[in-house]
Order: C-alpha cells, then sequence, then structure tokens
C-alpha cells in the first residue's frame, strides 16, 4: 500500500511538472501576444511581459512552502489584470484630452511610431508610460505565481530532478507548439485563454480548491480576453501572429494593436505619393520599370500603382498573412489579382538574401512595424532592413542602372540622415531626399513628415531635378498621367491641389552623419550608442519591482538566492536573445522562425538533460569550457561574415555558434540542479536570474548583439565562482 501510495504521488508530481511546463509557456506567449495588443504602446516593450512571466514564476518557485495556495489566487488575479487593460486602452481612446508619454517623441532618444500623435505637452492630463509597464509588470507577474508554486512543490516531491526537469521542458515543447499552430490558424485569443483556464480548473480541482466562484471567474476571464474593442458590424477583427487586426469595411483603414498602419486607397481617389517614383523615371527620359521588388507590399496601394505604369513583374513580398489577406480580398483595384504580381509571405531580408533575380526597381513600402521582434530582444520586424548589409543586399540584386526607393514617414530628421548617408556609403551616390510638403533643409533636430529617399547610381532623375528644379505632384493620381509634373511650374498649374517636390539639404548639427545601423547594432530609431533614458529608467523600476517581489514572496527566515543557479539563468537568457537575433538575421524576422528558435532551444535542454541522465561521469569543468570556446568565436566573429558563401557557411555554421552554447548550458545546469537540497529555491533562482538577463539584453543599445555576448560570458564565469559551485566540478551520475 505504502509503494502504491509512493507511486500514485510520484505520477501525481509528473502530470503535474508537465502540465505546469506546457500552461506557463502556452499562457506567456498568450500574454505577450494579448497585452501588446490590449495595453496602449506596451507593444514597443514586449519583453516586459516575457519578464513579468519569469519574475512570477520565480517568486511562485520560492513560495513553494508556504502554506498559502497562490493558484487560488489565478482566476481573480488575470480578471483584475485583464480588466485594467481594457480600462486602459478604453480610457485612451475615448477620452482625446488623455496623452501617453512615450520618451518626449517630439524631440527623442528613440522614436516609437504611433505614439507622437497626442503631444503630452498640450494634453491635459499626461501618464508616462513608465508608470504603464510597472503596473503591468506587477500585475502580470502575480497571476503566474500560482503556477510557479505549483511548480516548486511539485519538484519538491518529485526524487529524480533532472527526469522532472524533462518532464517540465517537454510540457513546454507541447505548449510552443500549440501556440504556433493556433498562430498558424489565426486563431482568437479567447481560445487561447479558454486552454489555459482548463489548464489551471485540473490543478484547482487536483488540490480541492476548484470553487463554483473560481470556477464562474475563469469562465469571465475567456470572456473577457475574446471581447472586442468596439462592438461594430463595419469593423472586422483577425488576429495575425504579429497583431490585432482591425479592418474598417466601409473606409478601407487598417488598424494594427489599436493604431492606424494603412488605408487601401483607390487609384481612382488617392495615394499619389505611390507614383511619385514612376512618375519622376518617366518624366526623366526612361522608359518604365520592367522588374520590381515590393518590400512591405502590405495591402496592395504600391502595387496597384505600379501596375498602373506598366511595370511587367511584380515581386510582392509582405510579412503579414492578415494584412496580405485583406489586400487581395478587399482592395478596390484588386492588385494582387494581376498575373503580373508575385505574391510571397516573406520577411523582406530574407527575401533579399535568397532571390537571385535582378529588379529596375527596389522599393521599401512604409516599411514600419508597431511591435517587436519578439519578446526577447529590442529589435523591430523591419529592424534589419535598414542596415548597411541589407542596402548591400538590395544593391546585389539591383540592375547596374537600378533605383532603390525609400518613403515614410521618419519622423526625426537624424533617421532621414541615417538612411540617406547609408545608402550614400553602400551605392557610392548622393541620394535624392524628398520631403513632403518641400522643405529646403532638413536639420537633424527637425521634425520630419513624409520623406521620400531615392538611392542608387541611376543619375536621370537628379539630373531631371538640377535641370528643372521643380517636379509638381496631383494629388489625384488620374490629373499625373497626362501631364510632366517638371514642365509645369507654379503660375501655370491646371486646376487641382498640387505639390511642388523638390530635393532638400540636408543639415548635420553636429557635422556629421549620425551611427549607422548594422546587423550587429540594428536600431535605426535610437539617435545613437547609448541607452536611452526611458529604459534606464524602467530599468530600474522594474528592478525594484522585482527585488520586492522577491522578498515578498521568498521564505523570510532564509531570504538567500542560489547564487550559481541565478547566473545560469541569466546568462541563459542573453544566449536565448543571441540565437532569435541571429536566426532572425538568417531565415528571416518572421513569427514561425521565433517558434522554431524557442523550440530548437527546449530540445537541446530536454537533450542535454537525457545527457546527464545517461552519462557516467559529467565533468562540468569540461562543458563550461566548450560553451566558453563557443561563445568567445561568437563574440569575436562579425554577423556579416556569414552573408556570402556556401549553404554551410551561411546557414550552418552560425546556427551552431548560436545555438550550441545552448546544449552545454544545459548540460550545466541539469547537472548542477540535480543535486540542490532545495530544488524549490534553485529553480527560483534560476528564473529569476532570466529576469536580470531579459533587463541587461537592454545593454545591445550601447554594446551591439555580438559583444552582449561578452556580458554572457562574465556571467557564466560568475556562476563558476559563486561559492555553492566551488566544490565538485567533477561528479557521478547516479
Amino acid at each position: 500500500m505504502i509503494s502504491d501510495f509512493k507511486s500514485e504521488n510520484l505520477r501525481r508530481s509528473g502530470v503535474t511538472l508537465f502540465l505546469v511546463g506546457f500552461l506557463v509557456l502556452f499562457f506567456e506567449l498568450s500574454c505577450i501576444r494579448w497585452f501588446s495588443a490590449r495595453v496602449v504602446f506596451l507593444q514597443f516593450f514586449t519583453n516586459i511581459v516575457l519578464i513579468a512571466c519569469f519574475l512570477g514564476m520565480s517568486c511562485g518557485c520560492l513560495a513553494a512552502r508556504q502554506r498559502r495556495n497562490w493558484l487560488a489566487f489565478f482566476p481573480l488575479l488575470a480578471v483584475v489584470t485583464f480588466t485594467m487593460a481594457r480600462i486602459t486602452i478604453g480610457a485612451y481612446n475615448y477620452w482625446g484630452s488623455l496623452a501617453v508619454d512615450v520618451g518626449h517623441q517630439s524631440s527623442p532618444q528613440e522614436v516609437f511610431f504611433g505614439a507622437e500623435y497626442r503631444d503630452p505637452d498640450l494634453a491635459q492630463f499626461v501618464i508616462p508610460i513608465d508608470a504603464i509597464s510597472a503596473l503591468f509588470f506587477v500585475l502580470i507577474a502575480l497571476v503566474f505565481v500560482g503556477l510557479g508554486q505549483v511548480l516548486g512543490r511539485a519538484f519538491d516531491t518529485f526524487p529524480n530532478r533532472v527526469a522532472g526537469y524533462s518532464l517540465n521542458i517537454g510540457g513546454s515543447l507541447i505548449g510552443i507548439v500549440l501556440f504556433s499552430v493556433m498562430s498558424a490558424w489565426q486563431m482568437p485569443p479567447h481560445v487561447w485563454v479558454a486552454i489555459t483556464c482548463v489548464g489551471v480548473a485540473y490543478l484547482l480541482h487536483q488540490d480541492g480548491a476548484l470553487s463554483i466562484v473560481r470556477l464562474v471567474t475563469l469562465i469571465a476571464l475567456i470572456a473577457l480576453a475574446g471581447l472586442p474593442l468596439e462592438m461594430s458590424k463595419r469593423l472586422e477583427t483577425r488576429w495575425s501572429p504579429y497583431y490585432a487586426v482591425d479592418y474598417e469595411r466601409e473606409t478601407g483603414e487598417i488598424l494594427v494593436n489599436n493604431i492606424g498602419h494603412q488605408a487601401m486607397v483607390p487609384f481612382e481617389r488617392g495615394g499619389s505619393t505611390y507614383s511619385l517614383i514612376h512618375l519622376l523615371q518617366q518624366h526623366s527620359g526612361n522608359p518604365p520599370f520592367r522588374d520590381a521588388l515590393i518590400i512591405g507590399a502590405g495591402s496592395g496601394n504600391d502595387v496597384a500603382h505600379a501596375l498602373r505604369f506598366g511595370v511587367e513583374t511584380i515581386d510582392a513580398v509582405e510579412i503579414d498573412p492578415v494584412i496580405h489577406d485583406i489586400g487581395i480580398h478587399h482592395h478596390p483595384d484588386q492588385p494582387y489579382q494581376d498575373g503580373r504580381v508575385i505574391r510571397h509571405l516573406d520577411d523582406g531580408r530574407h527575401f533579399l538574401r535568397k532571390t537571385e533575380k535582378k529588379y529596375d526597381l527596389v522599393v521599401y513600402a512604409l516599411v514600419d512595424s508597431l511591435i517587436l521582434h519578439s519578446g526577447y530582444a529590442n529589435i523591430r520586424l523591419e529592424s534589419y532592413l535598414f542596415t548597411e548589409q541589407a542596402f548591400e543586399e538590395v544593391r546585389r540584386v539591383l540592375k547596374p542602372d537600378g533605383v532603390f526607393v525609400m518613403y515614410n514617414f521618419y519622423r526625426q530628421g537624424w533617421i532621414v540622415q541615417r538612411v540617406a548617408a547609408m545608402a550614400k556609403q553602400v551605392f557610392g551616390c548622393e541620394p535624392v531626399v524628398l520631403p513632403l510638403p518641400h522643405a529646403e533643409t532638413i536639420r537633424s533636430s527637425d521634425q520630419t513628415g513624409f520623406t521620400t529617399i531615392i538611392a542608387g547610381c541611376n543619375r536621370s532623375i537628379p539630373t531631371a531635378f538640377k535641370q528643372h528644379g521643380t517636379f509638381w505632384l496631383n494629388m489625384a493620381p488620374p490629373e499625373n498621367l497626362s501631364l510632366n509634373g517638371f514642365a509645369l511650374s507654379a503660375t501655370s498649374l491646371p486646376k487641382g491641389t498640387w505639390e511642388p517636390i523638390t530635393p532638400t539639404k540636408l543639415v548635420y548639427d553636429n557635422n556629421a552623419p549620425s551611427q549607422f545601423a548594422t546587423d550587429n547594432w540594428p536600431f535605426l530609431y535610437v539617435s545613437g550608442r547609448l541607452l536611452p533614458d526611458l529604459t534606464v529608467r524602467s530599468m530600474i523600476v522594474l528592478g525594484v519591482l522585482g527585488i520586492a517581489m522577491v522578498y515578498f514572496f521568498a521564505p523570510k527566515l532564509r531570504l538567500r538566492l542560489n547564487s550559481p543557479m541565478f547566473f545560469l539563468g541569466a546568462g541563459f537568457m542573453l544566449l536565448e536573445t543571441k540565437a532569435v537575433v541571429q536566426m532572425a538575421l538568417l531565415f528571416g524576422s518572421t513569427w514561425l522562425v521565433n517558434s522554431a528558435v524557442f523550440f530548437t532551444a527546449l530540445v537541446l535542454i530536454l537533450l542535454a538533460n537525457l545527457y546527464v541522465i545517461k552519462a557516467p561521469q559529467v565533468r562540468l569543468n569540461h562543458h563550461y569550457a566548450v560553451m566558453l570556446l563557443f561563445l568567445s568565436a561568437s563574440a569575436l566573429v562579425p554577423f556579416d561574415a556569414f552573408l556570402n558563401g556556401g549553404a554551410v557557411w551561411r546557414y550552418v555554421i552560425p546556427c551552431l555558434l548560436a545555438l550550441g552554447p545552448m546544449f552545454f548550458a544545459g548540460v550545466i545546469f541539469a547537472r548542477s540542479f540535480r543535486d540542490e537540497n532545495n530544488p524549490d529555491v534553485a529553480f527560483g533562482s534560476n528564473i529569476a536570474g532570466a529576469v536580470i538577463g531579459g533587463l541587461a539584453e537592454s545593454f545591445s543599445m550601447i554594446l551591439g548583439f555580438q559583444h552582449l555576448l561578452i556580458l554572457a560570458i562574465g556571467l557564466y564565469i560568475l556562476s563558476i565562482y559563486s561559492p555553492s559551485m566551488r566544490l565538485g566540478l567533477t561528479a557521478r551520475a547516479p
């Protein structure tokens, strides 16, 4: 009977470890997606959600031996947190005098698109984004405490630590696979949350804590997660793997995460700026472009205008499947139905990297995003399009007389200057910068509107401007078809709304272009190698809040983190960051690549666990040496070394450098975790270290991602020399 009882407890603990591993990762991904879409401007700081999830898990593990059952508070805490999110976005949408200050966007150190529309200096009420971030950081962390406590208790009762950890990782693998499948199917958030609530209900039932009130609260949470922001038949809401996409049928406007993103405009009514490059090409004496590549094709405006001007083949590249699908089925000009258009659902940089085709025209068509590439790094979906190496790849696919054009609302003069200077550096020719409305000069400190930058060494367009001075553009696209804008003058304009298009002069406030963006430092929207004040404040605030929560939940008689495990967690977080960044560069900044990286990392950890279980002897000093060798090589070999060459050099070797250290780090953790006397504290300390690693990722804005590994090396060295790890670097497996 005693044997049966122990066997049943062991089985129950194993199921719990597997289930909690699934729930934690699945709900973590759900929260990153949902809160970035539903909390105003939190989409720029989604690593806050990730770090909050880790913090909550850590606190829960540290509270594993408390009598209080924190999972019983999960339904209430989750409902409060989701309700606060709805209140926040509701107040912002319906209270026009309320502004959120995101790093002083009138003169920022870092630009966040969409955050500049309400000027805090003119608003009646101003809330700093720091306050919003701090509030949800604490709330989300509290939601995860219960799951972390269940995890810590299960580890305490499972005799084989490494086997238990393997079960936990197995559940995480299922969690990421299921969430990836649901992302591909574009499932709405109430489905994600329903799956989480079923799992939580099961755990509460196992503890005898599932009351009618808690069950009803969980059902309310599901309804709250799926409730649309606006009850309107004219608004269609769909969840892409990147955004909550709202499509307004009457206007053709597309909003993502509650911020206006683009609008489908028929050629007959507007969008003359999409025609500008084709008009300049035609009226500077050149034939129409034959082969065009449009990156950021979106819902199809650029494609529609290119077709009107006789482009023979168009490769249209768009990363978001929902926005692309809306354009296919709803654009009034139906450009994607034209046989000359080849659609590519892909990351633009990845397409540039793999294509062997040559083009007369390459267009970056309003390439910007309103979200980070992942919760692990401060890079945005388009970050790797605006680097020197990306421009080199554009040059590679351009024909000798080809044209490269970029247009956007760049917001700040220093961004325009940076892009123009990089284009000049790569192509060797001065780019043409055309602001709209026209400005004689653009200084580094100026705010800018819509700006077109024409790069490449086709001199026809610059020569036409030198000869004629001004090109006149009618805001009604059809009116431009029969007129030569270079032949018009301000005194002889036909009826209509006309805008003068003239090259501007770039004036550098500091007499030199600012820091170029590179694959190692892909921060186009950061004014230089610095930690923006907003980032510093956030690190301090979140750090203080994290310490306070750990102090509250840790056992009061032994408030001491396991320092070796802490440093292992911090270092591993930076390894994951580097892997995510490296794979985004190799295979594209898509959600599928992200999922593959996380899945691979979990598989490597699982393999490391099996190795520790099976190997007769595990020498940690050997594994440390190999891991540090890998990290040193990654820190020394520049990113762009792998842009050319065969498949092995371009893909296999950088993948080994990025992912290889994870296996050895996994072996070190599993071997160390196996013999810990307090597995709950050890695991909680490891996750707490991951929180610090997540905050430390911000130093990439100073160091670059390659040299961020130097920080990871330092953390792993600290784990070696922490007191409880000095003994027994060589040990026998049981």
